[in-house]
């Protein structure tokens, strides 16, 4: 595949992906808001705490979607439709299994429910609700939706994002109405949720129908064919520890504040997770169109280039990143004060540490090229993440509250992530030594500091007036954020060849 065709695939993923993620960080916000206004934040931690459970079932999922998109990437390229066929059979096949042991796993788990939830001001069968509901949702994905993993390895994954999201942008506008004019909202958006997973994993089908009208998949033969693709079935276990990882990362934060607190600091806490995931979905729907076409570009060999774009990828990250941290650390907490009010402030120290982590999540270019190479066999290293981050949590949050918890997620980042990863791309994937990246990597950190203090010194001069109204609150914000990412911008394009060669790429993709 031509660079120019990759370009295209992937910006027509970004555009896509960039108008619903606008649209639907609106709805969070004012969805969010309106949660709490009329349900109270025991509901809205209540609904929180249902979708962390359902994530650790997901857990079961295994990598499988992820093992499958590489296999795929190949016969997408020869436009072997046979052997795509039976990929895809063995991925249903192994869904199934998925979807029982979810389920399995799900009755055990509402048997404990009294227990789990003993402490919260809500009425019982409000959790078993949300979580059914929840449940059924996931289900869909198992039994119906699966094959939708071809758009994503064939880079169209815009046709997803316009049939998800666009049914979820009515889901949640729906609900929104549901919860404010109507007595038991809550049971109007339990039955919505239900109602529009049913409608989009219809659609869903149908689109994929009408797209390959050649995919005709047949679970029951995925037992037969995994004999023949036993690729699928090694990355798929090794992907599964990395999975560990990623379940333990983002749903055992509010389990344990919840254990060591309450339903409203669990709501406290989502509030800015909220602020933090959306940035981050807003740089995910920027460069995720970009995944399937670095598979494309490895599986072509070329190590100059593969190099020359992880590194131009790796400083547009970092560039965004810190853009976004600053702002954050410059305006979160005024935003919060005037969102919900001055009461869901979250204090400093575990905000500070929170920054940090997302800063590190949203500059993960390894992983994307980890992928791309099939590099899943570090199985030690997700595992000694996950042991970690959920050790340290516990002990941490026993003695120093929601930063313990949080720090404990920091160090087994930084340990793993920010030291494992890149080391194990270039031994095992550029097949080089890491000092290059060690160089690299300070010195856009270097840049960043200096730009933060920079920035920060002026503003703390110059932008003196107090926010009480989201008028000065958006433009203070932008004028300062505009003013780092201009400044540190300039900074990067002075010392660093990568960051020169992505805006020469953007200023020409903008000509077009």
């Amino acid at each position: 595949m031509s660079e120019s065709s990759r370009t295209a695939k992937s910006i027509k993923n970004a555009k896509v992906a960039l108008i619903f993620y606008f649209i639907n960080l609106v709805l969070q916000f004012f969805s969010r808001k309106v949660f709490l206004d009329y349900l109270g934040a025991e509901v809205l931690g209540l609904n929180t705490t249902a979708q962390n459970l359902i994530g650790f079932l997901n857990l079961a999922e295994l990598g499988i979607g992820s093992a499958i998109a590489f296999t795929l990437y190949k016969p997408l390229h020869e436009k072997n439709t046979q052997v795509i066929n039976e990929i895809v059979s063995v991925q249903g096949w192994l869904y199934r299994r998925v979807a029982y042991i979810v389920i399995a796993g799900a009755c055990i788990l509402m048997f404990f429910f009294p227990l789990i939830f003993a402490k919260a001001q809500v009425p019982l069968w409000y959790t078993y609700g949300s979580f059914i509901v929840l449940l059924v949702s996931t289900l869909l994905g198992y039994f119906v939706n699966y094959r939708q993993i071809v758009l994503t390895a064939d880079q169209k994954e815009y046709k997803i994002t316009l049939n998800i999201q666009g049914f979820k942008v009515i889901k949640v506008l729906l609900q929104i109405l549901a919860i404010s004019y109507l007595s038991n909202g809550y049971v109007y958006w339990m039955i919505l949720e239900l109602g529009m997973s049913v409608i989009t994993a219809i659609v869903l089908d149908k689109l994929l129908k009408k797209e390959y009208p050649w995919l005709k998949t047949i679970s029951s033969e995925g037992g037969r064919l995994r004999k023949k693709y036993p690729e699928i079935i090694t990355k798929t276990k090794q992907v599964f520890y990395h999975q560990v990882a990623t379940i333990v990362l983002a749903q055992t934060s509010p389990l344990i504040i919840y254990a060591y607190a309450s339903l409203t600091l669990v709501a406290i806490y989502g509030n800015y997770m909220l602020l933090v995931t959306g940035i981050s979905l807003f740089m995910d729907a920027l460069l995720r169109g970009m995944n399937a076409g670095v598979g494309n570009l490895v599986a072509e060999g070329d190590k100059q280039r593969i190099k020359n774009v992880f590194w131009e990828l790796t400083s547009l990250r970092i560039w965004l990143a810190s853009t976004a941290c600053f702002g954050l650390y410059k305006f979160a907490h005024s935003f919060v004060a005037l969102w919900v009010n001055s009461d869901f402030i979250l204090e400093q120290s575990p905000f500070i540490v929170l920054l940090l982590i997302a800063f590190i999540n949203m500059t993960r270019t390894n992983d994307m090229f980890l992928a791309a190479y099939g590099l899943y066999q570090d199985i030690w290293a997700p595992i000694t993440e996950a042991c970690i981050n959920l050790g340290l949590s516990i002990l941490l949050g026993y003695f120093y509250g929601l930063t313990g918890i949080l720090f404990g997620v920091l160090i087994s980042m930084l340990l793993i992530v920010f030291g494992w990863k890149p080391f194990f791309l270039y031994r095992y994937g550029f097949k080089e030594g890491v000092r290059e990246y060690v160089v690299r990597y300070l010195k856009y950190i270097t840049l960043i500091v200096i730009a933060y203090i920079c920035i920060s010194l002026f503003a703390d001069k110059w932008f003196t007036v107090p926010i009480n109204s989201y008028r000065i609150w958006l433009s203070y914000a932008l004028q300062i954020s505009l003013l780092y990412a201009i400044f540190s911008l300039l900074l990067f394009m002075l010392v660093d060849k990568s960051s020169r060669r992505w805006l020469v790429r953007c200023v020409m993709i903008l000509k077009k």
